[in-house]
Order: C-alpha cells, then sequence, then structure tokens
C-alpha cells in the first residue's frame, strides 16, 4: 500500500489549493515544497487582484493563509528538493530525504526567472543584481538601476522601482514593447523611465557590487557601457519541469501539456499552475488548476477504487 493516497509537489498557490481540496475529500495527502510555501506570491508587496480582498493583501500573508487553511483540514506538509519519479502503482516520488509512495500524483512545482547567462551575473547576485523589483527595490533608493526586458513583468518592475530609484533605464532587445496597453500608457508617464532599445547586456561588472553594465546594440553591433547600482533581470519564466521531462509531456518550451481535467500524458500523474503550458500565471488561475487536479485525482482514484 502507498504512503499517501496523493502527493503535490510544489507549494505555491496551485499546490496548496490542490492540498486544500484533496484533504477535505479525505485523501491522505503529503505536499513537498523545497522552498517557501506560498511560491512566487510571497515576493509580492501587494497583491491587489486576487477576489475577496478588497484592499489587496501582501503576498507572504497571502501564502501564509493558504498553507494555514491546507494544513487545518489534515493535509501533511514537508520541505525538501524532489530529485527525481518513478511512475508507476503506486508512484515514487524521490527527494533528498528518502522517498514516498501515492496513487495519484500532482506537480505543482512552478517556475523560476530566467536568467542573462552572462559574465558577472551569478558572483553579483544579491550585491546588485535582483530578480525581484518587489523584494529589492527599496534597497536602490535614490540610485541609478537598469531593468532588463520588455514584457509585462518588466514594466511592472520598472515602474514599481520608480518609487524608490532616481532613475531607471530598460534595457530592450527589440524596437518595442510586448507589455499590455494600460502598463506601458504608465510607464511613458512616469518621467524617472527611459528606454535603451535594441540592446543586450553582455556583461555586468562591480568589484563588490554592481556598477556597470556592458552593452551590446544588436542592430549596429555598437558596445557601451552603462552605469547603475543595479539591474534587474525580468526576461521570463523557466518551468521547474526537469525531473519529470521523461515521464510526461512537454511542449517545446518545457511546459508539461495537460488536457482541461490537468491531467498529463501520464495515467495518475495531473500538472497545475505555472508550469503547465497555457498557463496565464496568475494566483486566481492557479488556484483554478489547483482545484480543478485535486477533483480530477479524486476521480482518478475512485475508478481505480
Amino acid at each position: 500500500m502507498a504512503d499517501y493516497q496523493v502527493i503535490i509537489v510544489g507549494g505555491g498557490p496551485a499546490g496548496l489549493t490542490a492540498g486544500l481540496y484533496t484533504s477535505r475529500a479525505g485523501l491522505k495527502s503529503l505536499l513537498i515544497e523545497r522552498g517557501i510555501f506560498g511560491g512566487q506570491i510571497v515576493n509580492a508587496t501587494r497583491v491587489e487582484n486576487y477576489p475577496g480582498f478588497v484592499e489587496g493583501i501582501s503576498g507572504p500573508e497571502l501564502g501564509s493563509l493558504m498553507h494555514q487553511q491546507a494544513a487545518k483540514y489534515g493535509l501533511e506538509t514537508t520541505t525538501t528538493d524532489v530529485i527525481g519519479l518513478t511512475p508507476g502503482h503506486p508512484h515514487t516520488v524521490l527527494t533528498t530525504d528518502g522517498s514516498f509512495e501515492a496513487d495519484a500524483l500532482i506537480i505543482a512545482a512552478g517556475s523560476e526567472y530566467r536568467k542573462l547567462g552572462v559574465e558577472g551575473e551569478e558572483r553579483l547576485l544579491g550585491r546588485g543584481v535582483s530578480y525581484c523589483a518587489t523584494c529589492d527595490g527599496f534597497l536602490f533608493r535614490g540610485r541609478v538601476v537598469a531593468v532588463v526586458g520588455g514584457g509585462d513583468t518588466a514594466i511592472t518592475d520598472a515602474l514599481e522601482l520608480s518609487q524608490h530609484a532616481s532613475k531607471v533605464y530598460i534595457i530592450h532587445r527589440r524596437d518595442q514593447l510586448r507589455a499590455g496597453q494600460a502598463l506601458q500608457q504608465q510607464f511613458f508617464a512616469q518621467p524617472k523611465l527611459d528606454f535603451i532599445w535594441n540592446t543586450v547586456v553582455e556583461e555586468i561588472t562591480g568589484k563588490e557590487v554592481v556598477n556597470h553594465l556592458g552593452l551590446r546594440n544588436v542592430k549596429t553591433g555598437e558596445l557601451s557601457t552603462l552605469d547603475v547600482g543595479g539591474v534587474f533581470v525580468a526576461v521570463g519564466l523557466t518551468p521547474n519541469s526537469q525531473c519529470f521531462s521523461s515521464i510526461v509531456e512537454l511542449d517545446n518550451t518545457g511546459y508539461i501539456i495537460t488536457d482541461e481535467t490537468m491531467a498529463t500524458s501520464a495515467p495518475g500523474i495531473f500538472a497545475a499552475g505555472d508550469i503547465r503550458r497555457n498557463s496565464a500565471r496568475q494566483v486566481a488561475t492557479a488556484v483554478g488548476d489547483g482545484a480543478t487536479a485535486a477533483m480530477s485525482a479524486f476521480r482518478y482514484l475512485q475508478e481505480r477504487g
């Protein structure tokens, strides 16, 4: 007999909602999270688009409340790294603290910030290099900073940073933004913000902290240097699907392919939240995914008897 009826990998909104639903359904459930319960919302200073919180709520508080609610109904949780998965009857989840078995799995491992992969990025992480403006923006009060990217996240980060920094440059490899129109209007109305178009970062330099960015114009090849006290990387997300790539079908960008019931290509394995293809990557949709995956897992176990 398996250790659990359901194991959930990932403790963000999708995973915590799945755990709430499976536990309330009377299924013995374990949630495995490698870091902080709440997922990426713990990086949000204020969540203002989640229904029910008229004045908004801090990301850490929302994540904590979700965790408390799921635990109230019997969800077991553990903090460890998942390093592999062996499908079968039951499925086996391999972690750095041993293995766990379950008859059904819900993968809600989310995604992580994509890196530039340039010299100085890793060395100066936490010393001027950041992937979260809401987390670190206040540290750059009165300084000149740069944001790399051109989508919604990059523009949102730039607007956040404009509340603290003296000047914010947006460095974008194209000559137009991918961000939504409403965000663009906010951006162009903010005098502290300025663009550097058709440009990529080649190097991040500084002895102890970030001092300069080495830039290259992608059209002319011209090299230049920009003096900044910090750089915020906002070039997208990478799904945490590496452990599952040989088990479930992925699309060409690494996201898990599911149907409308959150079922993957592997029987008894479901996926929810940012890790699945076509996710809107919002708290509200992650919660919906988690509920759907939990109900699908419940039906799967019922059908198996």
